[in-house]
């Protein structure tokens, strides 16, 4: 049902704006979408990304999120082979989503945004008239 009311930009072949980023600077978070009659839910594992480093923006109908991982080591470094990415993924949302009512929550790593559906584009039952 997502293909209705998202376009996923395919891994092989990147268009739009995420052109521009380089894959070898970012990571391309999985992503799960799920659609009911009420929202779309996109839920995106981003692990080591805190709140504080998560930009999430909807502009034009295009939704970005972009997220930086923190090192977590204290102290000084005397050897590292471990090196964090950012993340970077565009989505083009329909106009069927009503971003002002969108919700966005970031538990160990795991970012779900839940955007509901505008009021028309939800079903809704016509009565007959007698």
């Amino acid at each position: 049902m997502a293909e209705k009311n998202m376009t996923i930009h395919k891994d092989t072949v990147p268009t739009g704006r995420e052109e521009l980023w380089a894959n070898k600077n970012y990571l391309r978070p999985s992503v799960d979408i799920f659609e009911t009659e009420e929202a779309l839910t996109l839920v995106a594992d981003m692990p080591g990304v805190d709140r504080e480093h998560l930009d999430i923006n909807l502009e034009k109908g295009i939704l970005t999120l972009k997220g930086t991982a923190e090192p977590t080591g204290k102290g000084e470094k005397i050897f590292r082979e471990f090196s964090l990415a950012g993340y970077y993924r565009q989505f083009q949302l329909s106009d069927l989503v009503d971003s002002a009512k969108t919700t966005a929550e970031l538990k160990n790593g795991v970012l779900t945004l839940t955007m509901p559906k505008a009021e028309a584009a939800k079903p809704r039952r016509i009565e007959i008239r007698q």
